[in-house]
C-alpha cells in the first residue's frame, strides 16, 4: 500500500491519510487476528456466534417495526 504526499501537504495530513488507508483496507485487524493461531473449530464457534447475535438483533428490529 502506497500514500504519495500531495502538494503543500503537510507530514501529519499524509500520516493521518495512511491510518485512514490502512483501516479501511483492514490490515490492522487482519494483524491482531493472525497474532495468534487459532483453531479451526475456534473459528467456527465465533462465526457461529456472531451469527446467532446478527439474527437476535434483526429478530428485535423487526419486532419494534412491527409495533409501530
Amino acid at each position: 500500500m502506497q500514500v504519495k504526499k500531495r502538494k503543500n501537504e503537510s507530514t501529519e495530513n499524509l500520516i493521518k491519510r495512511f491510518i485512514r488507508k490502512s483501516k479501511k483496507v483492514g490490515i490492522v485487524d487482519e494483524y491482531l487476528e493472525r497474532r495468534y493461531f487459532k483453531k479451526p473449530s475456534e473459528i467456527r464457534r465465533e462465526k457461529e456466534a456472531q451469527r446467532q447475535i446478527e439474527l437476535e438483533k434483526q429478530k428485535r428490529k423487526e419486532k419494534l417495526e412491527r409495533a409501530d
